[in-house]
């Protein structure tokens, strides 16, 4: 399999100002120069750089949790998989177990990294880590959620329904479902593991 590689020097940054702010977000323009002496203003939505995770969290090998929740930008209720964002100096594994037990209130004893996904890079900097939640135990820490979270279990082997659910489009939870599955597919033993 052939491997890309990165060829290209990143453009030079002359300038950069914030030109719009609000309590969540940060506007950023940049002034770039690109290595062929083109120059142009970008704008990207400056991230905390903290990171998010999501979990794909499994009670068994045939069943895993979805949460529907209040989702602002569509303003509507969306299915998806349990998320949240890393607290400062918390590591993506402690922050995916936090998020369980303030979610759903269950915790992990495995935590399987998937993969780190950036969201939107042309505008945004911003990365989810997804993460596989095995051996799943009672525990609930309180959240900072407005309202409680609907907890849904769904069947492993109805994926072409899930993906038909009016209220199951959030992209990032579309790629959790896929690599969770691409991954179990690969370690069919991975619940020969679990205590």
């Amino acid at each position: 399999m052939a491997e890309s590689k990165l060829t290209k020097q990143p453009p030079e940054i002359l300038g950069q100002d914030i030109v719009a702010q609000s309590k969540l977000f940060k506007i950023e323009q940049l002034q770039l120069r690109f290595s062929n002496g083109e120059e142009r203003l970008y704008e990207r939505m400056r991230g905390s750089g903290r990171g998010a995770v999501m979990v794909v969290a499994m009670p068994d090998p045939d069943h895993f949790y979805l949460v529907r929740e209040y989702c602002a930008g569509t303003h509507d209720y969306q299915l998806g998989f349990p998320k949240g964002l890393i607290d400062p100096g918390e590591e993506a594994l402690t922050a995916a177990n936090r998020e369980l037990k303030e979610e759903i209130g269950f915790g992990a004893r495995r935590l399987i990294p998937l993969k780190s996904l950036a969201l939107a890079p042309g505008y945004f900097n911003a990365t989810m880590h997804i993460v596989l939640a095995l051996d799943l135990f009672p525990e609930l820490l309180e959240g900072d959620e407005p309202e409680p979270l609907e907890l849904t279990r769904w069947s492993r082997h109805h994926l072409d329904e899930l993906l038909q659910q009016a209220d199951f489009t959030e992209a990032r939870s579309v790629a959790a479902l896929f690599l969770a599955d691409a991954y179990l597919a690969r370690n069919p033993d991975v619940f020969k593991h679990t205590a």
